[in-house]
């Protein structure tokens, strides 16, 4: 079933936004209490661990590709798993969620750009129109339908970390379509594994210079899910989903991130749902749908 599941890209590129959305949500309770290099750091070294044990063949299988490819193999790490992370999580300290939200919402647009710089990659008319409809129905949920909030709302230090963070992400998707014939295991591992490595001496300088570290219940729950759910499972369904649809038409699914934290939020913290977030609900999906079915597939073959 699960063989199943990674050959389906749309479902996998659904489940990851709600991976990731969850993420955020969990992030606001534990924020005063982990710093943010040390959320990404336990974050990453806690999802190498879980996967040891079933990637550690595919790892020593791979091993001859990993190195002839190793500067292109720590440019993906570095940028989707050690500096993206980390500087969204310290830019969180500084700005409001709306702002967080809207800065997550470049994401497509990112993505093509990079694809186009790196792979040649054009938008399609059909991508073209699904990513615009999807960021108006993400700029309707954040704003609570009332437009004139975007006149409200300040930058500072923390937007620009959110975005410098965005533009290494649509870097590191881009960077997929070019990444060796590992197998999927294997460039997980490797990614997630040596993407801990070099976040470790920022860890170690946090450590000695920054906020303590609390552990408790809520912060260990948190550290797991994080582990288990944002980063093993949601980057092997991202990365999966790009093999097989590409970066531009996995981009727009993005979107789906404000729907389901907004979704979370009424269900977990007691937000009321209203008109403007079925609106903006219908707006996501018509463009996510757009993007996806009227843009050229791409399948990649993979070593399994």
């Amino acid at each position: 079933m699960f063989r199943r599941l990674l050959d389906a890209p749309y479902v996998l590129l659904t489940l990851v936004p709600l991976f990731w959305a969850g993420n955020i949500v969990l992030g606001r309770h534990v924020a005063g209490q982990v710093p943010p290099v040390a959320l990404a750091w336990f974050r990453w070294v806690l999802a190498f661990l879980i996967l040891l044990p079933f990637t550690y063949k595919a790892l020593r299988e791979d091993w001859p590709l990993i190195r002839r490819h190793f500067g292109l193999l720590t440019l993906i790490a570095f940028t989707g798993i050690s500096a993206y992370n980390t500087i969204f999580y310290w830019g969180l300290q500084f700005t409001p969620a709306l702002n967080g939200l809207l800065m997550q919402s470049t994401g497509p647009l990112l993505i093509a750009l990079w694809a186009f710089l790196l792979l040649g990659d054009r938008l399609s008319a059909g991508q073209a129109i699904g990513i615009s409809l999807s960021l108006v129905g993400v700029v309707i949920i954040i704003c609570r339908g009332d437009l004139a909030v975007l006149t409200t709302i300040g930058f500072n230090i923390g937007d620009i970390a959110l975005f410098s963070a965005m533009v290494l992400y649509g870097l590191y998707s881009a960077l997929l379509g070019r990444r060796p014939p590992l197998s999927r295991l294997g460039f997980l591992a490797f990614s997630i594994g040596w993407g801990a490595v070099l976040l470790t001496p920022a860890f170690i300088w946090e450590r000695f210079s920054g906020p303590p570290l609390s552990f408790n219940l809520l912060t260990l729950v948190s550290m797991a899910y994080v582990a288990v759910f944002a980063s093993v499972l949601a980057y092997l369904f991202f990365n999966r989903g790009v093999d097989l649809i590409g970066p531009n038409r996995a981009a727009p699914f993005f979107h789906l991130m404000p729907l389901f934290g907004s979704v979370l939020a009424i269900l977990f913290l007691g937000e009321t749902p209203h008109l403007y977030h079925a609106a903006g609900y219908a707006l996501v999906l018509c463009g996510v749908a757009t993007a996806t079915f009227f843009g050229k597939k791409k399948a990649a073959p993979e070593k399994v």
